[in-house]
Protein backbone atom coordinates (compact mmCIF):
# COMPACT_ATOMS: atom_id res chain seq x y z
CA UNK A 1 0.00 0.00 0.00
CA UNK A 2 0.92 3.21 -0.87
CA UNK A 3 2.89 4.35 2.48
CA UNK A 4 1.19 8.52 2.67
CA UNK A 5 -2.27 6.56 2.12
CA UNK A 6 -1.43 4.20 5.17
CA UNK A 7 0.02 7.01 7.11
CA UNK A 8 -3.52 8.99 6.36
CA UNK A 9 -5.51 6.15 7.51
CA UNK A 10 -3.77 4.76 10.18
CA UNK A 11 -3.78 8.18 12.07
CA UNK A 12 -7.68 8.73 10.64
CA UNK A 13 -8.30 6.05 12.53
CA UNK A 14 -6.11 6.83 15.56
CA UNK A 15 -8.20 10.35 15.18
CA UNK A 16 -11.53 9.24 14.51
CA UNK A 17 -11.82 6.40 17.34
CA UNK A 18 -9.97 8.28 19.96
CA UNK A 19 -11.84 10.65 22.78
CA UNK A 20 -10.10 12.93 25.37
CA UNK A 21 -7.69 14.54 23.12
CA UNK A 22 -3.98 13.96 22.76
CA UNK A 23 -2.76 12.23 25.91
CA UNK A 24 -5.51 9.66 25.05
CA UNK A 25 -3.89 9.01 22.07
CA UNK A 26 -0.62 8.50 23.22
CA UNK A 27 -1.07 4.14 23.51
CA UNK A 28 -2.77 4.04 20.22
CA UNK A 29 -0.25 6.02 18.49
CA UNK A 30 2.33 3.65 19.98
CA UNK A 31 0.17 0.53 19.69
CA UNK A 32 -0.10 1.80 15.56
CA UNK A 33 3.38 3.36 14.95
CA UNK A 34 5.56 0.75 17.62
CA UNK A 35 4.23 -2.22 17.54
CA UNK A 36 1.85 -3.03 14.36
CA UNK A 37 3.90 -0.73 11.63
CA UNK A 38 7.50 -0.53 13.16
CA UNK A 39 7.47 3.11 11.85
CA UNK A 40 9.67 3.72 15.14
CA UNK A 41 11.49 2.59 18.16
CA UNK A 42 10.01 3.04 21.48
CA UNK A 43 12.21 5.08 22.33
CA UNK A 44 12.00 7.37 19.14
CA UNK A 45 8.34 7.16 20.86
CA UNK A 46 9.48 8.40 24.42
CA UNK A 47 11.38 10.89 23.05
CA UNK A 48 8.36 11.94 20.12
CA UNK A 49 6.16 12.37 23.06
CA UNK A 50 8.32 14.19 25.49
CA UNK A 51 9.41 16.87 22.82
CA UNK A 52 5.82 17.07 21.82
CA UNK A 53 4.57 17.50 25.13
CA UNK A 54 7.19 20.96 25.25
CA UNK A 55 6.50 22.47 22.05
CA UNK A 56 3.45 24.57 20.74
CA UNK A 57 0.12 22.17 19.23
CA UNK A 58 -1.68 19.51 20.40
CA UNK A 59 0.46 16.57 21.47
CA UNK A 60 -1.08 13.89 19.08
CA UNK A 61 -1.10 16.01 16.39
CA UNK A 62 2.64 16.94 17.10
CA UNK A 63 3.32 13.24 17.10
CA UNK A 64 1.43 12.49 14.38
CA UNK A 65 3.50 15.11 12.09
CA UNK A 66 6.84 13.36 13.67
CA UNK A 67 6.14 9.94 12.18
CA UNK A 68 4.52 11.04 9.28
CA UNK A 69 7.69 13.27 8.37
CA UNK A 70 10.35 10.32 9.55
CA UNK A 71 8.48 8.12 6.88
CA UNK A 72 8.21 10.61 3.78
CA UNK A 73 9.38 14.18 4.56
CA UNK A 74 7.01 16.74 4.37
CA UNK A 75 4.42 14.78 2.09
CA UNK A 76 4.33 12.27 5.29
CA UNK A 77 3.44 14.91 7.84
CA UNK A 78 0.99 15.95 5.81
CA UNK A 79 -0.41 13.10 5.15
CA UNK A 80 -0.54 11.68 8.80
CA UNK A 81 -1.10 15.18 10.41
CA UNK A 82 -4.85 15.49 8.06
CA UNK A 83 -5.16 11.84 8.99
CA UNK A 84 -5.55 12.78 12.86
CA UNK A 85 -7.16 16.28 12.50
CA UNK A 86 -9.90 15.57 9.61
CA UNK A 87 -11.99 13.20 11.94
CA UNK A 88 -12.37 15.18 14.97
CA UNK A 89 -12.67 18.54 12.89
CA UNK A 90 -15.72 16.64 11.00
CA UNK A 91 -17.36 15.31 14.32
CA UNK A 92 -17.30 18.41 16.22
CA UNK A 93 -18.23 20.50 13.10
CA UNK A 94 -21.58 18.23 12.25
CA UNK A 95 -22.47 18.44 16.02
CA UNK A 96 -21.96 22.44 16.18
CA UNK A 97 -23.85 22.66 12.80
CA UNK A 98 -26.51 20.46 13.64
CA UNK A 99 -27.47 19.71 17.14
CA UNK A 100 -27.60 23.37 19.29
CA UNK A 101 -27.78 21.73 22.61
CA UNK A 102 -25.89 18.60 21.99
CA UNK A 103 -25.00 18.03 25.50
CA UNK A 104 -28.47 18.52 26.90
CA UNK A 105 -29.66 15.13 25.89
CA UNK A 106 -29.48 13.09 29.05
CA UNK A 107 -28.15 9.94 27.05
CA UNK A 108 -25.06 12.02 25.76
CA UNK A 109 -24.40 13.16 28.68
CA UNK A 110 -24.35 10.06 30.75
CA UNK A 111 -22.12 8.41 27.61
CA UNK A 112 -19.41 11.52 27.82
CA UNK A 113 -19.28 10.50 31.74
CA UNK A 114 -18.40 7.19 31.22
CA UNK A 115 -16.11 8.44 27.99
CA UNK A 116 -14.24 9.95 30.84
CA UNK A 117 -13.31 6.98 32.89
CA UNK A 118 -12.03 5.52 29.91
CA UNK A 119 -9.74 8.25 28.91
CA UNK A 120 -8.54 8.41 32.24
CA UNK A 121 -7.84 5.09 31.44
CA UNK A 122 -5.98 5.26 28.30
CA UNK A 123 -3.86 7.77 29.65
CA UNK A 124 -2.72 5.43 32.76
CA UNK A 125 -1.65 2.85 30.37
CA UNK A 126 0.04 5.07 28.64
CA UNK A 127 2.21 6.22 31.54
CA UNK A 128 2.26 3.01 32.89
CA UNK A 129 3.94 1.82 29.23
CA UNK A 130 6.31 4.80 29.38
CA UNK A 131 7.29 4.41 33.08
CA UNK A 132 8.14 0.49 32.08
CA UNK A 133 10.39 1.75 29.73
CA UNK A 134 12.14 4.35 31.33
CA UNK A 135 15.92 4.01 32.36
CA UNK A 136 16.92 2.02 35.39
CA UNK A 137 19.10 4.60 36.66
CA UNK A 138 18.20 6.73 39.44
CA UNK A 139 18.39 10.17 37.95
CA UNK A 140 16.00 9.81 35.86
CA UNK A 141 13.61 8.18 38.58
CA UNK A 142 14.62 11.01 40.82
CA UNK A 143 13.39 13.46 37.78
CA UNK A 144 10.15 11.70 37.83
CA UNK A 145 9.34 11.30 41.32
CA UNK A 146 10.38 15.24 42.07
CA UNK A 147 8.23 16.11 39.51
CA UNK A 148 5.49 13.89 40.83
CA UNK A 149 5.68 15.56 44.50
CA UNK A 150 6.06 19.04 42.80
CA UNK A 151 3.07 19.22 40.86
CA UNK A 152 0.91 17.05 43.34
CA UNK A 153 2.00 20.12 46.48
CA UNK A 154 1.08 22.34 43.26
CA UNK A 155 -2.04 20.83 43.03
CA UNK A 156 -2.59 20.76 46.03
CA UNK A 157 -1.62 24.04 48.03
CA UNK A 158 -3.55 25.37 44.59
CA UNK A 159 -0.16 27.58 43.90
CA UNK A 160 -0.05 29.68 40.34
CA UNK A 161 2.89 28.05 39.18
CA UNK A 162 3.41 27.75 35.45
CA UNK A 163 3.93 24.52 33.77
CA UNK A 164 6.27 26.43 31.43
CA UNK A 165 8.13 27.53 34.41
CA UNK A 166 8.12 23.49 35.68
CA UNK A 167 9.81 22.38 32.40
CA UNK A 168 12.03 25.42 31.93
CA UNK A 169 13.42 24.47 35.86
CA UNK A 170 13.58 20.63 34.91
CA UNK A 171 15.53 21.31 31.53
CA UNK A 172 17.93 23.36 33.41
CA UNK A 173 18.55 20.92 35.91
CA UNK A 174 19.22 18.44 33.24
CA UNK A 175 21.35 20.55 31.60
CA UNK A 176 23.76 20.98 34.68
CA UNK A 177 23.60 17.60 35.37
CA UNK A 178 25.14 16.40 32.13
CA UNK A 179 27.01 19.18 31.83
CA UNK A 180 28.53 18.40 35.60
CA UNK A 181 28.92 14.68 34.16
CA UNK A 182 30.99 14.94 30.80
CA UNK A 183 34.18 13.97 31.43
CA UNK A 184 37.16 17.16 30.82
CA UNK A 185 38.92 17.52 27.75
CA UNK A 186 42.42 16.19 28.12
CA UNK A 187 45.12 18.59 26.99
CA UNK A 188 47.21 18.53 23.88
CA UNK A 189 46.13 16.97 20.20
CA UNK A 190 47.59 13.84 19.18
CA UNK A 191 47.73 12.00 22.09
Amino acid sequence: MNILLDLFLSFAKIGLFTFGGGYAMIALIENTCVEKKRWISHDEMMNITVVAESTPGPIAINCATFVGYKQRGFAGALAATIGIVLPSFCIIFAISRFLDHFLEISWIAHAFQGIKIAVGILILDAALKMLGKMQKKALPRAFMLSAFFAMLLISSLSLRISSIVLMLTAGLISLVIFIAGKPAAKGGAGK
